[in-house]
């Protein structure tokens, strides 16, 4: 490792761990973003033809899934040393349907370009 990469280490996206952890964020990013769409036709099914099974299998595992895309997102955080407030922005895209796909892209692009977020 290069003192470049020692003083950032997202710029060089070939450094084994914010490569390994680039890829572990994209994967969950993408599993929770289908996720959240499951529970969210789960919670139509619920409410509007008053069907509450497709929640009670898909909400737990939502929620499952969300804590590990937590740990992989702050995991990248950590290893690309984001700044507090982008670390925030993406723990909290898995929460709002679509938008982690949105935020996956960006950071991949910012990630692999060595720009902190």
């Amino acid at each position: 490792m290069s003192i470049t990469d020692e003083e950032n280490p997202a710029q060089a996206v070939g450094v084994r761990g914010v490569r390994g952890a680039l890829a572990r964020y994209r994967v969950m990013a993408y599993v929770v973003g289908v996720g959240l769409l499951a529970l969210v036709a789960a919670m139509v099914l619920k409410y509007a033809f008053d069907n509450s099974t497709p929640v009670a299998i898909v909400g737990p595992a939502h929620g499952f899934l969300y804590a590990v895309y937590l740990l992989a997102a702050f995991d990248l955080a950590l290893k690309a040393r984001w700044s507090v407030k982008g670390t925030l922005l993406v723990l909290l895209a898995g929460m709002v349907p679509f938008v982690s796909f949105v935020v996956e892209r960006r950071v991949t692009h910012k990630t692999q370009a060595g720009q902190k977020l």
